[in-house]
């Protein structure tokens, strides 16, 4: 089994409903287990179409343990996003619910789907103030390291 940390978001509708949506959907998945779970965290909105600097964010993170594969656990994060009701028609636009990987332990990639560690996740303070209630700092982040 690996780890793996999720960022979560949400800026749309009932933010912290679809976040727990997301805590839960993630338990469910097969070979996994949420090993914990950083507070949630209402932040300004980054990197936003001019048109929706007035939605701010909840934002969290979670630690699982899992059997998936790193693609796999991508592609279940996705489809948790869709269940949500999330739709990718603007760039960065709002969104009920943003599931992303963060890390994974042991791995690293950098393809086209995906790029581990994510690449401006040690950046931003609205990841890392979540991974810092899990024990991570912006170092751990930067290089893929699990504390």
């Amino acid at each position: 089994m690996a780890r793996a940390v999720l960022a979560l978001g949400s800026n749309l509708g009932d933010r912290e409903g679809f976040l727990a949506f997301a805590v839960f959907s993630l338990s469910r998945l097969p070979q996994t287990q949420v090993l914990a779970q950083s507070q949630w965290r209402e932040t300004a909105p980054v990197d936003v179409p001019e048109a929706f600097v007035e939605l701010t964010f909840l934002n969290g993170a979670v630690l699982i343990e899992t059997q998936l594969s790193p693609e796999v656990l991508l592609d279940a994060a996705l489809a948790i996003e869709a269940e949500a009701g999330r739709v990718r028609t603007v760039r960065n636009g709002p969104r009920p619910l943003d599931v992303d990987l963060i890390l994974y332990e042991g791995e690293r990639r950098n393809t086209a789907q995906l790029t581990l560690p994510h690449p401006r996740a040690h950046l931003r303070d609205f990841v890392l103030d979540p991974l810092r209630d899990l024990g991570f700092s912006a170092k751990d982040v930067q290089e893929n390291r699990f504390p």
